[in-house]
């Protein structure tokens, strides 16, 4: 895997590098529009995030930060409440609680830690980030309430039709832009069938941010009590959500990231590239599991790309024109696209199970997987004290933790009986 990382060199990497954009960019820019932000500045976090990660981890990682979507209650609250000045001051904080808890997984011990993420806690775990994310592709792709938008699905079928294509074809180029090629034939044809607006992209301007987002570029950080505490402990919550995403990326490109860089480091550089948010005025940042998926579609891991993907989002926030373009891409195309990644990770959680040879015929391997999948499935976001919000993903995996060091093993069992 790593040697044909390595052969991706001059152009193409930077061709592979907007594929990633493309993963990423939806979901990045669509937190900043749900909660008020301004969208640029939310590019231009993810891309001095991503760099900031990759100099943490000591650029082995091939991990993309975005906009995260656990804060989306909390800083649509204070935005409206408070303004920008609070926002920054909370994402800070946030950004913060994450370094402090790098530092305590430092003291403790990486092996300590992976004792509470052992492969049936995990493999289910990856099954459910990619789990419960296909609604989410299926709605982007023109589902909702029992039926298709005829329209949307005839994009979204296209758009898989032609990444299933490309990824079927051997010794070519293109296998690696799977992505990249299916987002811009979906495009014509979305276009074709006047799903584009293009009124948007004559209006914009070619260079520079609008006047807004100056302004909220330029405005201080406020360390609002208000905002501190309903922004800030959500970092609490999405830790376990990092260790699972950072064992996702790890299972795909096949490295124990656990053990070199560190999950300390890993934690750092969330944290670290959340503080930057918090000074540029884009929400946290979090890695993604789009970008996870494009690695495990193309199966080239090389960092550098990644690296390449954040100056075109750092560039994109500063290109108007561009931006707006992009953000035309209609929903049928990213749902077709996020269809197969989205499954890609749930796949990839299926062979960490079968890798790691756990036997369901195990009572207690059972218990654990069948509790972290309905609680994972079932559970959206439970309220735990005014906005803060814990996910059916954590909830899930701290109950896979927990269950994992209270049932006893066979072996234990035995002990005992002896």
């Amino acid at each position: 895997m790593e040697e044909k990382s390595q052969k991706i060199k001059g152009k193409a990497r930077y061709i592979l590098g907007m594929q990633h954009v493309l993963a990423m960019f939806g979901a990045t820019v669509l937190v900043p529009f749900l909660t008020g932000l301004n969208p640029s500045l939310a590019l231009i976090s993810a891309g001095v995030g991503t760099l900031i990660f990759h100099l943490c981890t000591k650029k082995i990682v091939p991990v993309f930060l975005g906009s995260s979507f656990a804060f989306i209650g909390a800083l649509t609250l204070v935005l409206k409440e408070e303004g920008i000045g609070s926002i920054k001051g909370g994402v800070i904080a946030a950004g913060l609680i994450y370094v402090l808890m790098s530092y305590l997984v430092k003291v403790f011990g990486v092996k300590r830690v992976r004792s509470f993420f052992p492969p049936i806690v995990t493999g289910p775990i990856i099954m459910l980030i990619g789990l419960r994310m296909a609604p989410t592709a299926l709605g982007m792709a023109g589902y909702a309430n029992g039926k298709f938008d005829g329209k949307s699905l005839i994009v979204s079928v296209i758009v898989i039709l032609v990444m299933v294509f490309i990824t079927m074809m051997k010794k070519s180029f293109l296998r690696l832009i799977p992505i990249l090629i299916a987002v811009v034939v979906g495009y014509i044809v979305a276009a074709s069938m006047g799903m584009v607006n293009f009124e948007l992209v004559e209006q914009a301007k070619w260079i520079g941010l609008s006047h807004e987002a100056t302004k909220d570029l330029l405005t201080l950080p406020s360390m609002s009590l208000t905002g501190i505490i309903a922004i800030a402990p959500i970092a609490l919550v999405v830790f376990i959500e990092h260790i699972g995403d950072i064992t996702t990326n790890g299972a795909v490109v096949g490295k124990d990231f656990f053990k070199d860089p560190g999950i300390h480091r890993t934690l750092l550089g969330d944290g670290l590239a959340t503080i930057a948010a918090g000074f540029i005025g884009g929400p946290a940042n979090t890695t993604y599991g789009e970008n996870t998926g494009v690695l495990a579609v193309t199966k080239v891991y090389d960092p550098a790309i990644l690296r390449i993907a954040a100056c075109y989002a750092i560039i994109l926030g500063f290109i108007g024109k561009f931006g707006i373009l992009l953000q035309t891409i209609p929903l049928p195309v990213m749902g077709g696209v996020s269809v197969i990644l989205f499954g890609m990770i749930a796949s990839v959680g299926v062979r960490t199970v079968v890798d790691a040879r756990l036997d369901f015929s195990n009572s207690r391997n059972l218990t654990i997987a069948s509790l972290i999948f309905v609680l994972g499935i079932a559970v959206d976001n439970i309220v735990i004290w005014k906005t803060v919000s814990v996910s059916g993903l954590a909830l899930a995996a701290l109950a896979g933790v927990v269950l994992n060091k209270v049932l006893p093993t066979d072996r234990e069992l035995q002990l005992k009986i002896d």
